[in-house]
């Protein structure tokens, strides 16, 4: 059964950084491409970066410059660096894992941050 866990949310105040990591098993972790999602309270689910199984990235607009992800096919991890935080980040960030037309989601991790 493929899984995906995410780790590393929580509460931080603005201005301050979260690495947030997604573990897959079960799934021929290198073909997918993986993203990472939020969805805030009363809104809807929004892609916050994406990396493809070829390394090639691409990042909302609203994160751009402060956020970095990356992936470690050994470790089949995916891990989303968020500096510079703001009140308007806080969100459940989902981890999905993406192949044709299998997707498969992680529960999702709380980040909080606080003004």
């Amino acid at each position: 059964q493929v899984q995906l866990v995410e780790s590393g949310g929580g509460l931080v105040q603005a201005g301050g950084s979260l690495r947030l990591s997604c573990a897959a098993s079960e799934i021929i972790f290198s073909i997918y491409h993986m993203a990472w999602h939020r969805q805030a309270p009363g809104k809807q689910r929004e892609l916050v970066a994406a990396i493809t199984s070829s390394g090639s990235i691409n990042y909302a607009d609203s994160v751009k410059g402060r956020a970095t992800i990356s992936r470690d096919n050994a470790k089949n991890t995916v891990y989303l660096q968020m500096n510079s935080l703001k009140p308007e980040d806080t969100a459940v960030y989902y981890c999905a894992a993406k192949y044709g037309l299998k997707v498969y989601w992680g529960q999702g991790t709380q980040v909080t941050v606080s003004s």
